[in-house]
């Protein structure tokens, strides 16, 4: 589990092809404290299991499913990638809930500056949008970040200057490819509403919670 507050980026200093997946070198540009082998590190908010770690640097196996549902596959030697390790109980969550399974990749649409903040527009993958509202929170790259916009096709974010200093985001242009999570709690709750078992549906939907004057 993660929070999405990006502790520094890595370089990509190998891929090969391992297993139908691949294997990734990565080196970060921050001292990795006490490192464990196996631990989990978030690369460009994909959950990655770290083997062979040396100072800085350390390897990770990309399975198939992550490939076919992350920008990771496309990374070449010298990519730059932002990273983050594993939360801790006693850490700080300073971001939201992140669990590094990424949902979609989305393209940048626009970038604009807006005084001293830059407005990222990203395309919304079919299927998504519900997922997502106004002020709610949204993992890109693997950075917790806060939604400014929603329609069917797109979202729009607000940058501050730090996060564009110390993320991929800074280098980021229209047409660049990104790593979308959504809140895992819409996730749970869409699956509530919406389960079936027994071929009865969940007696948790919108019509009891009407009932029950959770709506109005």
């Amino acid at each position: 589990m993660f929070t999405g507050i990006i502790q520094g980026r890595g370089a990509v200093f190998e891929t090969r092809p391992a297993g139908g997946g691949l294997v990734m070198g990565v080196e970060a540009d921050f001292d990795l404290d006490r490192p464990q082998e196996g631990e989990s590190i978030a690369v460009n908010g994909v959950c990655l299991t770290a083997k062979g770690i040396r100072g800085r640097r350390f390897h990770a196996d990309v399975s198939p499913e992550s490939l076919s549902r992350t920008n990771l596959g496309r990374l070449k030697t010298g990519g730059a990638v932002n990273l983050e390790r594993a939360l801790r109980l006693s850490d700080r969550l300073g971001g939201h809930l992140v669990s590094g399974h990424v949902d979609a990749v989305a393209a940048l649409l626009a970038r604009e500056r807006v005084g001293e903040f830059t407005i990222l527009t990203f395309s919304l993958p079919q299927g998504q949008a519900r997922y997502l509202i106004p002020k709610g929170s949204v993992a890109i790259d693997g950075i917790s970040l806060t939604v400014n916009r929603v329609d069917e096709a797109s979202f729009s974010v607000s940058i501050i200057p730090h996060t564009l200093e110390i993320t991929t985001l800074g280098g980021l242009h229209p047409g660049g490819e990104v790593n979308i999570e959504v809140d895992l709690i819409g996730k749970y709750v869409e699956r509530l509403l919406t389960h079936e078992q027994g071929g009865k549906s969940s007696r948790l939907n919108l019509a009891f919670l009407a009932e029950h004057g959770f709506l109005r």
